[in-house]
């Protein structure tokens, strides 16, 4: 039988409220370094919520959904870093 659900997007988690393009490839592994995340940008293999990213340093915020020839992963809408109580 074949699973034709759709796949949960992996989900990157991230500090700050958005993060550059290119860096995002290099966390999720998708570019080793940023010579490599742009020849994959340079390709249009990369879509930002659908639509195709050429520009490396494009702010990705939360929410937003990235696929790379169709793998597709985003950030989470909220921070899932855990947050140390104050003393």
């Amino acid at each position: 039988m074949n699973d034709s659900s759709p796949q949960t997007p992996a989900e990157i988690p991230i500090r700050d409220e958005s993060i550059r393009l290119g860096q995002l490839l290099k966390l999720a592994g998708i570019a080793e370094n940023g010579a490599m995340a742009r020849e994959v940008i340079d390709a249009g293999a990369v879509e930002v919520n659908g639509e195709v990213e050429t520009r490396r340093g494009r702010q990705v915020q939360r929410g937003d959904r990235v696929s790379v020839n169709g793998e597709e992963f985003g950030l989470p809408s909220e921070d899932i870093t855990p947050v140390a109580e104050p003393a």
